[in-house]
């Protein structure tokens, strides 16, 4: 899982957009950066001249974090959205979504996105019936998304479950929160993917 050694706090307000990195806190007025709504350092205030190639790649952290990316492993799904059919970056945004983790969270069976890696990583979350511990496990068309029965009296299972409870899911998700399990029905469209993204920029960045 990727760790930094900073606030996650910090890393929305540099970005000055929320990630969703501290689960139900990012929708309360404790999030940082409803208090602090510029970047962290002692010259966040200032005005800075920013390049285009400044925003490029502001656009890609932003990405990295959102997703919990290292470098190598951004880029490796850069480079195999390259190889695939389609708009390059509509077919990299559709693969970062797919990943067990983010799926998991999305499904509410994680509060978010980091939690999600926790979850499994410590192999409470299964594929198809077969526990999988690799959050990065890009989840296909019908497979079924559940938490393993033994997990699902576990806090942090029953805390994001109630949560999830008035929130709803993806169109192209099927999601049984009472049972703590689901369908990946289809891939998800460009317009259908929430992230606060701008894949073009990226693309761009990458193909110089």
């Amino acid at each position: 899982m990727t760790k930094t050694k900073e606030s996650v706090c910090k890393l929305c307000r540099r970005e000055k957009q929320k990630l969703f990195l501290k689960g139900q806190r990012c929708f309360t007025d404790k999030c940082a950066l409803e208090r602090k709504p510029y970047s962290p350092g002692e010259k966040a205030k200032r005005r800075t001249i920013e390049s285009e190639y400044y925003g490029q790649l502001r656009e890609k952290q932003k990405a990295k974090r959102y997703y919990g990316l290292r470098e190598q492993q951004f880029r490796n799904y850069y480079e195999k959205s390259v190889k695939k059919r389609g708009v390059t970056g509509e077919t990299l945004l559709q693969m970062l979504e797919t990943r067990l983790d983010n799926i998991v969270y999305l499904m509410g069976f994680a509060s978010s996105r980091p939690l999600g890696k926790q979850l499994i990583g410590h192999g409470h979350v299964m594929v198809d019936g077969k526990v999988v511990d690799i959050p990065s496990f890009l989840v296909k068309e019908s497979q079924e998304i559940s938490i393993n029965p033994s997990s699902a009296d576990i806090v942090p299972v029953i805390e994001s479950k109630e949560s999830a409870a008035s929130l709803t899911p993806p169109d192209w998700l099927e999601v049984d929160l009472e049972h703590l399990k689901g369908k990946v029905l289809r891939l998800p469209n460009r317009d259908e993917i929430k992230a606060p993204i701008n894949e073009r920029i990226i693309v761009e960045l990458y193909s110089k």
